[in-house]
C-alpha cells in the first residue's frame, strides 16, 4: 500500500541540494490525482518564466494531472484538459503558462513551441518529439511512471545532468 501524500512531500522525499529552491532531484510516490497536484504545486513553486519543464510518462501516467496541479497553484480556475488536438494551450497567469502535448506530431517542428520559450513557463508533455529544439539538461525534467497502484514522479531542476537525476530509487 502507499502512504497518503504529507505537507511538503518534496521535502521529504528529495534528495540532494543544488542551489536555490527545492532540493533535487525529487523523487516521491503518491497514491491519488490530488497528491499529484499537490506534488506538482509544491516543485512548480520553483518554475521560472522562460523555464522549459519536459514531462515524460506513459499514457494516463498523470502528465497532464501533474500540469492541472501547478495550473490550480498559479490560480487557474476552468478545467485544464490536454490539448492533445490543438497541440499548445496558453494560459494568462504570473508568470504565463504554455502546455503542448505532442503526442500526435511526428516532430515539434513548425507549431510554433519556439515562441514561448523564452518567455513562458512551457510545459511539454511527450518531449521526445522535440528533436533538438531544446537541451534536456537544461530544463526541468518530470518522469512519472506507475508504480504499486499509484504513481512515481521524479524531478529533476535544469543543470542538473547527471544521469541519476531522474533513476527511479528501489521502493
Amino acid at each position: 500500500m502507499i502512504p497518503a501524500m504529507r505537507p511538503s512531500l518534496v521535502h521529504l522525499l528529495s534528495s540532494g541540494a543544488a542551489g536555490e529552491g527545492i532540493p533535487c532531484p525529487v523523487h516521491a510516490t503518491v497514491s491519488t490525482e490530488s497528491d499529484t497536484r499537490k506534488l506538482a504545486a509544491e516543485i512548480g513553486a520553483n518554475f521560472r518564466a522562460g523555464e522549459t519543464v519536459l514531462l515524460y510518462g506513459p499514457l494516463g501516467a498523470g502528465k497532464t494531472t501533474f500540469v492541472r496541479g501547478y495550473l490550480e497553484s498559479l490560480g487557474v480556475a476552468e478545467p485544464v484538459r490536454s490539448p492533445t488536438f490543438n497541440l499548445i494551450q496558453v494560459f494568462d497567469t504570473v508568470p504565463p503558462v504554455m502546455h503542448a502535448d505532442l503526442y500526435r506530431v511526428q516532430s515539434a517542428a513548425g507549431i510554433g513551441l519556439e515562441d514561448y520559450l523564452d518567455t513562458y513557463v512551457c510545459l511539454i508533455e511527450w518531449p521526445e518529439k522535440l528533436g533538438s529544439m531544446v537541451e534536456p539538461s537544461e530544463c526541468w525534467r518530470i518522469q512519472i511512471s506507475f508504480r504499486d497502484g499509484g504513481r512515481f514522479i521524479s524531478a529533476a531542476r535544469p543543470g542538473d545532468g547527471t544521469p541519476e537525476a531522474l533513476a527511479t530509487p528501489s521502493p
